[in-house]
């Protein structure tokens, strides 16, 4: 039997402070690497027949990179994934003002210093599972109240991925978390040779800038009908969209689908679920990283896409949008499900 303390070791360091990485699960399984630098997956591997293993995600083999060059790899980002019209928000007859991080003019996965620039602590730890907490005090990035949230990383089934998010809160406050990981299923320079289907009717059309433009849009005739599996060398369009998901939640454990990713190349796929209701599909278009990633590949356009389960963007100030502000006397909670097959 593997001891946790050997499933841990100091993986960097950042502003003088160790960043842990965890290992769950087993090398003839689905392994997952976490470091405590922004509750990040490192790493996430998939068995092959003939022996060795295929990275799933894209990620760095050593910390240095992901302060300078990650664009939020593997990440949990927060307090609010997603953008944020303006930075700023009114509740309560109150205008809050915060960090304004993308081009001066959005909030984007929470400001300059969100829950993926920070260093977690682990809590509890098991060969199979993590959990890692923050603590973000009142003000942080301009947003109110403290908030004290947990993400647990658990491997299950040797083939299943679950990522549980869990956060309470001592004032009213927006909450919307999200898993920020890249997929590539076969390594690949690229997502070319994969299929993608997103179990949504409707999307949340945009500005140039990405914020919604408010309206709740069908899929249908347009290029943002996944209901099918679609071949993604097919797609000429830039996606960094959210859909609205249209599957009802499982009454058995709150689940619904969101979206099945499948390479040709390699025959691996994975299956997205979530507690969740909407979807973030981007495609990795603006991807150019001159850091070498994992097993020394370089990452250019479109090397990996991201799934982030959530609730809609700028839904602080779209009140037709479900929200996302969480009350002292309740509790934020979140799972998503990866699951993958051969």
């Amino acid at each position: 039997m593997t001891s946790v303390d050997q499933l841990q070791k100091v993986f960097g360091q950042f502003r003088g402070q160790n960043v842990h990485e965890v290992t769950l699960g087993r090398p003839d399984g689905l392994q997952a690497h976490i470091i405590t630098w922004g509750a990040v997956l490192r790493n996430l591997t998939w068995p092959l027949t003939g022996g060795g293993t295929l990275p799933l995600t894209l990620g760095f083999e050593t910390f240095d990179p992901y302060p300078t060059h990650s664009p939020y790899f593997g990440a949990v980002v927060g307090r609010y994934a997603n953008r944020i019209a303006n930075g700023q928000y009114t509740y309560g007859g109150q205008t809050f003002q915060l960090d304004r991080n993308e081009a001066h003019r959005t909030t984007l996965h929470g400001g300059s210093n969100g829950f993926s620039q920070q260093i977690w602590d682990i809590a509890d730890q098991t060969e199979n599972s993590v959990m890692l907490t923050l603590h973000s005090p009142d003000g942080d990035g301009g947003f109110p109240g403290n908030l004290d949230v947990s993400a647990t990383y658990s491997i299950q089934n040797d083939t299943q991925l679950h990522v549980q998010f869990f956060a309470r809160t001592d004032k009213s406050t927006p909450v919307n978390l999200a898993q920020h990981s890249y997929f590539n299923l076969d390594g690949g320079q690229n997502i070319s040779d994969h299929t993608l289907t997103i179990y949504a009717e409707a999307y949340t059309p945009v500005y140039a800038n990405g914020i919604p433009t408010g309206l709740v849009a069908p899929v249908e005739n347009t290029v943002f009908d996944f209901r099918t599996a679609t071949p993604l060398n097919t797609t000429k369009f830039a996606f960094d969209h959210n859909f609205v998901l249209s599957e009802p939640m499982r009454k058995s454990d709150g689940l619904r689908r969101a979206a099945h990713l499948v390479s040709a190349k390699s025959g691996i796929s994975m299956l997205v679920e979530t507690s969740k209701p909407g979807l973030q599909f981007y495609d990795g278009n603006l991807i150019d990283v001159t850091a070498p990633g994992l097993g020394g590949q370089i990452y250019g356009k479109q090397a990996g896409l991201c799934l982030e389960t959530q609730y809609f963007p700028d839904s602080l100030n779209q009140s037709q949008f479900p929200t996302t502000i969480l009350q002292p006397e309740d509790s934020y909670e979140h799972l998503t499900v990866f699951s993958f097959s051969h």
